[in-house]
């Protein structure tokens, strides 16, 4: 049951080996790394909803909030309760099935026990854009605006690093020239501070820029050691997920996958479309868990050092589409669907014992 509130302040099981390609140098990185998650023991969490799509927690260490992405709720779930709606963003999207527009990525501000804000990345009918409200009003601040916006290929994932900047993947919003230019917000990784400004150490001067030549980045995730993962889907051929470097240009749309030359970051990891389709990704100690939408599966891929070995797929047409992967307080991984029709759900499982 779902519930409206006004608004409030061991073995791995199910493995397939089917496997993507590692294309760069994995040597030191070998898949009895991996920890495990026992994905053949999956606890329910939230059920009957609509393409959630931000899933993020709260510090009292039992709250996730997750984003639905056509409506605009933002919804409490945790074990303890049924879901409920803390309140709603107003957003664009959702007219059709290709509309990837709406309610996209939330972040919960690393200082929420004083300043209490929570951060999304939603569509207007001018813009993508960055916002951050308080779960007692919903009155949402923009920070960043001006974010190329299309039907799709809109980027949305965001999240706080390590170094309490807040990263902002876009995507290139069907105009792939947005991509190679650095003038454009569009097809690209963004760092900015907590209240949308230029960090000064940013890799070009003035400019939101951290990444760029990106088609559409979805997953975005941090090492132990502060090392950037993140997940890019591609166009026809090639899915990636890649080492983050600071001015780094990814190639698109000149070259989809490796092989692109000097100036262009090489991806760690390809897949076909079919495979993957990669939204979220999340890095747990020397595994980055990345989901597969059209692939319908959890990629486990080892990483150490900005390498990676080879990837294995769990939950291979269990779940259907799969859009987030996060680990929640409790120390468990917690991964929301993206079928639509009601029939989304929120699901997490057990780190393996001994």
């Amino acid at each position: 049951m779902r519930r409206r509130l006004p608004a409030i302040g061991a073995a791995i099981a199910g493995i397939v080996l089917a496997a993507g390609t590692a294309t760069a140098s994995a040597q030191d990185v070998s898949p009895e790394q991996t920890p495990a998650f026992d994905f053949a023991n999956g606890d329910t969490v939230a059920t009957g909803l609509t393409i959630p799509w931000g899933l993020t927690f709260l510090p009292d260490g039992i709250s996730g909030i997750v984003a639905e992405r056509n409506s605009g709720d933002v919804l409490r779930i945790g074990t303890d309760a049924d879901p409920v709606v803390l309140g709603t963003l107003d957003v664009v999207g959702g007219t059709g099935s290709f509309d990837e527009r709406g309610l996209l990525g939330l972040a919960v501000s690393p200082t929420f026990a004083t300043d209490g804000w929570v951060y999304a990345y939603i569509s207007t009918a001018e813009d993508n854009r960055v916002v951050r409200f308080t779960l007692d009003r919903f009155e949402p601040e923009p920070i960043v605006t001006g974010i190329p916006s299309a039907l799709n290929h809109n980027g949305g994932r965001i999240a706080f690093g390590p170094d309490g900047k807040l990263y902002i993947t876009t995507g290139d919003a069907n105009d792939t020239a947005n991509a190679q230019d650095l003038d454009s917000l569009g097809g690209k990784i963004l760092r900015a501070n907590p209240d949308g400004s230029v960090p000064e150490d940013n890799p070009f001067e003035g400019s939101l820029v951290y990444t760029w030549g990106n088609r559409n980045v979805q997953g975005l995730s941090w090492d132990a050691d502060g090392d950037m993962y993140f997940s890019e889907l591609g166009q026809n051929t090639w899915d990636e997920l890649n080492y983050g470097q600071a001015g780094g240009n990814y190639g698109w749309p000149v070259v989809e996958g490796a092989g692109g030359g000097p100036e262009y970051v090489d991806p760690l990891v390809t897949w076909r479309t079919s495979e993957a389709s990669p939204s979220g990704a999340e890095v747990v100690g020397d595994t980055a868990y990345v989901a597969a939408l059209r692939g319908q599966r959890l990629w486990t891929v080892p990483v150490a050092d900005g390498e990676a070995g080879d990837p294995v797929a769990v939950l291979v047409s269990e779940l259907g589409r799969i859009r987030t992967v996060e680990l929640g307080p409790d120390g468990w991984l917690w991964v929301a669907t993206s079928n639509g029709n009601g029939q989304d759900r929120v699901m997490r499982y057990p780190p393996v014992e001994g």
